[in-house]
């Protein structure tokens, strides 16, 4: 029914119903701020353009649950395989590489026949994004395995870290990515900046830290930034390019 016919103004907040959210991890209090000030329901999906485009989304009614890109759509099959041998799938709970196969899959990437032989494996679609899926069936993203700190052979999460740092007040954006240490192969370093008009005491942030993450997660250096984090041209945050920016500092000496 157009808004008109139903009595509601085209710019009443209250006339929308829900917003699909999509292209990038969507922080929990993120979804909550939007929904307080919209009173619209916010669910999250998945895709990506080898699946022409989605994978998993959180239904509109029934149990939406934040931080999780839901379930997978009809005729799609999601299984979550070993990141270490490819092949293994992993139990309920457990972490690993988010494969999927369906009728939206790709055939293939245009005459490149070697890429497509990394990515399709058996008509199986291999994201290159860690997930678990609970026992609902609600599949969620860790993070993409590219992005994974390894510090002295231990596995760290960036996307677990930026969710609790997201947490602490005043914080607008955050990334946290891993950069080259000497001794331990890579630390986790976090880039926050703060919202308009608030300050993040850095200290403050590490002791709220310490008490939500394990000593290995917990970022070696933070650095509080005035303006706007770097951002890809749709909008996501750059973990790329932030990386970039730090090594060229250390190249710099800076």
């Amino acid at each position: 029914m157009p808004l008109h016919q139903a009595g509601k103004s085209k710019h009443d907040l209250s006339s929308i119903r829900f917003c699909v959210s999509g292209g990038a991890p969507l922080p929990v209090e993120v979804k909550k701020n939007f929904e307080t000030i919209t009173g619209a329901i916010v669910v999250e999906g998945y895709g990506l353009s080898e699946s022409s485009p989605v994978v998993c989304v959180n239904p509109t009614s029934g149990k939406n649950k934040a931080g999780s890109i839901g379930l997978p759509v009809p005729g799609t099959t999601v299984e979550i395989i070993s990141v270490e041998d490819g092949k293994t799938i992993m139990p309920l709970g457990e972490k690993g590489e988010l494969c999927v196969r369906g009728p939206q899959v790709m055939k293939g990437y245009w005459k490149n026949i070697e890429e497509t032989d990394n990515v399709l494996k058996d008509g199986l679609l291999h994201t290159g994004d860690v997930a678990i899926v609970d026992a609902d069936g609600y599949v969620s993203i860790v993070d993409r395995i590219k992005d994974m700190i390894i510090i002295n052979g231990f596995k760290v999460y960036p996307r677990q870290v930026e969710e609790v740092i997201y947490q602490f007040p005043g914080v607008e954006e955050c990334i946290v990515a891993g950069v080259p240490d000497p001794k331990r192969g890579e630390i986790v370093k976090a880039w926050v900046k703060a919202k308009s008009g608030e300050m993040v005491d850095t200290e403050a942030l590490r002791a709220y830290l310490k008490e939500h993450l394990d000593n290995m997660q917990l970022p070696r250096a933070i650095e509080l930034r005035n303006e706007p984090l770097p951002k890809t041209m749709i909008g996501k945050l750059s973990r790329k390019d932030i990386v970039a920016q730090e090594l060229e500092k250390q190249k710099n000496g800076a």
